[in-house]
């Protein structure tokens, strides 16, 4: 920063993956940053998600801001393989449909990655168990004060600066400030989660059976499709296994602010049972004896028209909701809080307006275009009808429709903005 130039100063909130990940773009830039989260401490677990995968260029990005760029190698396993097999629950037979043998993502447990981040950051910076309230700019719009209640004592306070970040979620409240009408998309389906921890019983039945039945587990991706149903699998380093499992389901009532649902013994006794009956017993054995499965409601939303207003800005999963099926949403939040970072370098306090400006350029046609992919991904791997082609059925598609399974076929997968210089 040139000498007598002042500072800028960010207010983030929202403390996940996407909001870490602005603080540490923004420090790059030469900002000052305050991350709000509401929660009261580091997370040990992932209540909203286990596994995620990281593509290059996010993990390029991710060991920029650590400590120890090798840090990230050691706390992933790789995924050098993406495929598709399908099952015929009544014959009880599964088979190939497609096989990408140069996918380069690499497997991260949410929890794992957020403490890398996380630690890589000044400690000071994160303002845990902080409840977001309000915002309000200054005449001139050249300044934000953010009000936020401190949990633990009841107080409320503001913070005052010239920027601020919501990266509040899908559900942002942010957001929702600037548009009212603004509605997630119900999917369709929701997606049973859960990690198997086997590092106890390497030598079980259970593993033995489901290495046998997915031979490459530890470097593969593995989506599994069924009836109108698909599921994803995938290893997690310390001896874990990842699964998802979507199924078609009327839109369930939410409580909260979370797209996590609570689950009883009895909901998760009639899973077991519909396990049996749609997948090859290796995996529904594997998810028996996985403990404290979750259910995630899956939505996204419309691409928006624009990303930032005045000195507000939108990243993550706040700026484009999208479904898990193009593995975008982690990448995306990384990818956002990288360019943000470039912009306000590249223009400068004092250019704010331009910078933001050109972040939406940016991100906003790159993000759209994936979540519409991805949303598109979501409904053929559910057998669900599109507008320009039949629903997907796994006992009769041709290599063409199995070939646009893969990931590799989403808009902008392997580029990188020019900004970035990566």
């Amino acid at each position: 920063m040139e000498e007598g130039k002042r500072k800028g100063k960010a207010v983030v909130v929202g403390g996940s993956i996407a909001g870490i990940s602005c603080a540490h773009a923004l420090i790059g830039a030469g900002w000052e940053v305050v991350v709000l989260e509401k929660t009261s401490a580091l997370p040990t677990g992932s209540p909203t998600g286990a596994g995620l995968g990281l593509d290059p260029l996010a993990r390029k990005l991710i060991e920029s801001w650590l400590p120890q760029p090798d840090l990230l190698h050691q706390s992933t396993l790789p995924l050098t393989i993406h495929e598709h097999k399908a099952t015929d629950a009544e014959k009880k037979i599964s088979w190939k449909l497609t096989r990408d043998e140069d996918f380069n993502f690499r497997a991260a447990y949410w929890a794992d990655l957020y403490t890398l981040l996380y630690n890589a950051l000044p400690q000071s910076i994160v303002f845990w168990a902080h409840s977001f309230l309000s915002f309000s700019l200054s005449d001139d719009k050249s300044r934000v004060t953010v009000k936020t209640k401190v949990l633990t004592t009841g107080d409320t306070i503001s913070i005052v600066g010239d920027l601020l970040v919501a990266a509040d979620g899908c559900l942002s409240s942010i957001r929702q400030s600037f548009l009212p009408d603004f509605k997630l998309r119900y999917s369709g389906n929701c997606a049973w989660r859960g990690v198997l921890d086997f590092s106890n019983n390497e030598n079980s039945e259970a593993i033995i059976g489901i290495k046998a039945a997915y031979p490459d587990l530890g470097r593969c991706l593995y989506f599994h499709l069924g009836s109108r149903t698909h599921s994803a699998l995938y290893e997690l380093l310390n001896k874990r296994i990842n699964w998802i499992w979507y199924i078609n389901h009327p839109e369930p009532e939410l409580k909260g602010t979370s797209v996590t649902m609570k689950v009883s013994n009895e909901m998760v006794k009639k899973m077991h049972e519909l396990a049996e009956k749609v997948w090859p017993r290796e995996f529904a054995r594997l998810i028996r004896e996985t403990k404290d499965p979750f259910i995630n409601v899956i939505y996204d939303a419309d691409p928006l028209e624009k990303l930032c207003w005045d000195n507000v800005v939108l990243v993550g999963d706040a700026a484009h909701p999208t479904t898990p099926h193009g593995l975008r949403s982690t990448n995306m939040s990384v990818l956002d809080a990288a360019v943000l970072g470039k912009c306000l370098e590249k223009w400068g306090l004092e250019n704010l307006t331009s910078a933001l400006e050109e972040y939406q350029c940016v991100r906003l046609p790159v993000a759209s275009e994936q979540v519409l992919h991805s949303r598109r991904l979501g409904r053929i791997k559910q057998g669900l009808p599109l507008p320009d082609r039949h629903a997907f059925d796994p006992k009769n598609a041709t290599a063409d429709e199995c070939e646009e399974l893969q990931l590799k076929k989403i808009p902008y997968f392997s580029d990188a903005p020019s900004l970035l210089s990566i």
